[in-house]
């Protein structure tokens, strides 16, 4: 199954992404990423949905999208010219001893300590999901205690833009 984003610029109204979402759920695609969030318009939402499935399905599903009321514009978007990013907070084990290791790490995948405990360093990291699932799992022997991931946003490179017109 190939993975698709979805870049919707919505009404920014309450049951919205109640209906937008409704849509995925009816054809049986499962939603990998969802994330929501006004534009340089406070009245205007951009919904990034990431869904892995069948090509001529998605099509159907954006053509019913397009139909929604509360959308204003929708498009797939090209995984080779999209920029794609994702925000994660991961809490690591992290005592006297194996401190310095975990922020060499940190440090090689470009992350952020922004908290440190006794016990424990909070580590803040950008980028695409590889990279961040490669942070993952090079923490993950030092144990993992807690994590967060903001889920996919995604522009399209250059002066392509989804607008409202």
């Amino acid at each position: 199954m190939k993975q698709h984003i979805v870049s919707c610029l919505v009404e920014n109204r309450a049951g919205t992404l109640s209906r937008v979402s409704g849509l995925f759920s009816r054809r049986g695609f499962n939603i990998d990423s969802l994330t929501v969030g006004e534009t340089e318009d406070k009245s205007i939402s951009r919904m990034t949905i990431a869904v892995s499935g069948d090509d001529r399905v998605l099509e159907q599903i954006v053509k019913q999208l397009e139909k929604l009321v509360d959308v204003i514009a929708v498009r797939e978007l090209d995984s080779s010219s999209c920029l794609r990013r994702e925000i994660l907070l991961v809490k690591v084990r992290a005592d006297a001893k194996t401190r310095p290791a975990v922020i060499e790490m940190a440090n090689i995948f470009r992350s952020r300590i922004i908290d440190v405990s006794p016990a424990a360093i909070t580590i803040e990291a950008t980028g695409d999901m590889e990279k961040l699932d490669g942070l993952l799992l090079i923490l993950r022997p030092y144990g993992i205690m807690e994590l967060a991931r903001t889920g996919l946003v995604s522009l399209e490179r250059g002066e392509k833009v989804l607008s409202v017109e």
